[in-house]
């Protein structure tokens, strides 16, 4: 497919960006300026009480454990990832998950909590959130106390928990699209995926929303636990619109290209498998019975992940691979997260099982459809991550704290998964297209030949021989050598 297939006229280009502008304008009281909200935040606040609520000192440890476990899965994706491309690109696919950081850590203190974790009474009916005491968390004390499972602990927790989640997510999209965007580009892409789809789909499913089990009027009832509809759903299905619309990495086609080194890759699945136990176990928010299922389960599905990834490749090919074993725990990890508190130690199995295999030959069958997932993004994360979230509507338990699974529970989760997923194609295309008329997507040729380091950073990840790289600053005698 050209890298044009999604091709759009100037008046089209021009209604789109009428499009995101007017659905931004659109949204309930966006208008007020910061003094009308600074003004407004007594009455927006908790009520004053005599005595501030008590919060759970052990509930709140663990979440801040768990905030900073998955803070730590982003240098593990980092690693994870610029292990498995070319030397020339190896800084380059780190500042991916590193940009990201920047760029959606601020995204989610200005507004993007607001948009996720806001009412929804005041704001399209259940599909995003609006609170603007929570603009730039302007109206939070450290009194603000929230309780999202029952167990009371400092609103700024569970804002920084959360916000890990939305930072890691368009980072896995960056997967599909490894060696070849620029760096502009992708940063801007990032803001505004994480505003359009992240958002959004946090407050559906998380926030009270319409996707949810819970929440104000109507809502459909999908469980997920952790994030497979939120996060690895829609950062898999957008990963398969870019890894389409950019086209395939020169020489793909007839050449192989060798990872740099699957020892990062390798100590970066190491990286994510610990830091996952925040990403499940964090997701009860309380160190309590359900941290501990979603703990358990978490280990049990990436070994499972890893060890039927491994056999299936060593059947097909007669070896098993370092590359092998770290792409199937991730499988693993991925099919159990949004189960993870909810489904039995023997369902945990099951699943990381199933995601090894299913997974594997996901990325198996994309050489036969012609399009470079570099990383497997959309083979490990959107098919994972969809596989999971069925699933979690067979194995539930209500015992466990969740809805019975069963025909009716798995059919919600199938119409969730699949609302995520069209929902997030439809705006990453939206965004892809307007992004590459404006400012160009891919960057070129050249300079995809010689690499993301050089070209765009100025660095060399490897300086393994001499170099002739200038240091962004620096001056022709200062040269890198």
């Amino acid at each position: 497919m050209s890298r044009h297939s999604f091709g759009m006229g100037p008046r089209a280009v021009l209604s789109v960006v009428l499009l995101i502008t007017t659905m931004l304008l659109a949204m309930p009281a966006l208008g007020q300026t910061v003094s009308e909200v600074a003004a407004s935040q007594p009455a927006l606040t908790q009520p004053a009480v005599a005595e501030p609520v008590k919060i759970d000192g052990a509930a709140t440890a663990w979440m801040l454990i768990s905030s900073a476990l998955v803070m730590f899965m982003v240098p593990g994706l980092a690693m994870f990832y610029a292990g498995m491309v070319r030397r020339k690109n190896v800084l380059g696919t780190m500042m991916h998950s590193f940009g990201a950081l920047a760029v959606v850590g601020v995204q989610w203190v200005l507004f993007g909590y607001m948009f996720a974790f806001g009412s929804s009474e005041h704001a399209l009916g259940g599909f995003i959130g609006w609170d603007p005491s929570k603009i730039m968390l302007m109206g939070l004390t450290p009194n603000s106390v929230v309780s999202p499972m029952g167990v009371p602990i400092p609103e700024y927790v569970w804002v920084m928990f959360q916000g890990m989640f939305a930072i890691i997510t368009p980072a896995l999209i960056a997967g599909a699209f490894a060696e070849r965007v620029r760096f502009s580009s992708y940063l801007i892409f990032t803001l505004f995926w994480s505003i359009f789809v992240y958002n959004p789909l946090a407050h559906m499913v998380w926030g009270g929303g319409w996707l949810g089990a819970a929440g104000p009027g109507y809502h459909m009832g999908a469980i997920d636990f952790a994030g497979g509809t939120v996060v690895h759903i829609s950062a898999g299905a957008s990963a398969l619109v870019l890894a389409l619309y950019l086209g395939k990495r020169i020489g793909s086609a007839h050449e192989i290209l060798q990872p740099n080194s699957l020892v990062l890759t390798l100590l970066g699945a190491g990286m994510l498998w610990f830091g996952w136990f925040g990403f499940n176990g964090g997701s009860a928010a309380a160190a309590d019975k359900f941290a501990a299922l979603a703990f358990t389960n978490t280990q049990i599905a990436a070994a499972a992940g890893a060890l039927v990834w491994m056999l299936a490749e060593w059947r097909k090919h007669g070896k098993a691979t370092s590359l092998g074993v770290a792409s199937g725990l991730v499988a693993g990890l991925v099919a159990v997260t949004p189960a993870s508190g909810f489904v039995p130690p023997y369902a945990a199995l099951i699943i990381g099982a199933l995601a090894g295999l299913v997974c594997y030959y996901a990325v198996m069958m994309k050489s036969k459809f012609g399009y470079d997932d570099s990383l497997d993004a959309f083979g490990v994360h959107g098919v994972g991550g969809f596989l999971g979230a069925l699933l979690t509507g067979v194995f539930a338990r209500s015992v466990f704290g969740g809805v019975e699974g069963g025909w009716h529970q798995f059919g919600i989760q199938a119409a969730a998964a699949s609302i995520a997923a069209i929902y997030a194609v439809i705006i990453a295309v939206i965004l892809t297209v307007v992004i590459d008329r404006i400012m160009g997507f891919r960057i070129s040729e050249n300079r995809e030949i010689e690499g993301l380091d050089a070209s765009l950073h100025g660095e060399q990840g490897w300086i393994l021989e001499q170099s002739s790289v200038q240091m962004p600053g620096r001056t022709a005698s200062d040269t890198l050598t």
